[in-house]
């Protein structure tokens, strides 16, 4: 399968613009092939602002989300692989989502636990439901 977080990216900004509100993205800045403003970084981290009226020519592609911005009235071609994202979200509430880190994207719903996790030592683990038939 392919990995999600591309397409989670893309239906979060939509959601969050449609909403009326700010998207913004939180990229690892130190990750293999980010091109963003250095002066701007903080931490290791930085904040980009990528609502349809602070960004020109937005793409949020499979692999790299690419924009031109301004940067102190200076514009700056803006490129980020999807793996770098960390997160997104919107400036007016915070509502959004953080993406697990590494470049597999897991899921834990993906597979079931081991059976070592799902039970105690000393107890029974629970029946699985079974379907039946009724005329």
């Amino acid at each position: 399968m392919k990995p999600r977080r591309p397409y989670l990216l893309r239906a979060l900004h939509e959601w969050i613009s449609d909403s009326g509100e700010t998207p913004h993205i939180v990229v690892d800045a130190a990750a293999e092939g980010v091109t963003v403003p250095r002066q701007y970084v903080k931490d290791g981290k930085i904040v980009l602002n990528v609502s349809f009226s602070a960004t020109q020519m937005l793409k949020l592609g499979n692999d790299f989300v690419s924009f031109e911005a301004r940067f102190g009235g200076v514009g700056f071609a803006v490129q980020v692989p999807v793996r770098a994202i960390l997160g997104i979200y919107a400036r007016e509430t915070g509502q959004g989502m953080i993406f697990p880190e590494g470049d597999a994207d897991p899921d834990p719903t993906d597979s079931p636990p081991p059976a070592s996790a799902s039970t105690k030592p000393g107890t029974v683990a629970p029946k699985r439901p079974k379907l039946q038939v009724v005329k």
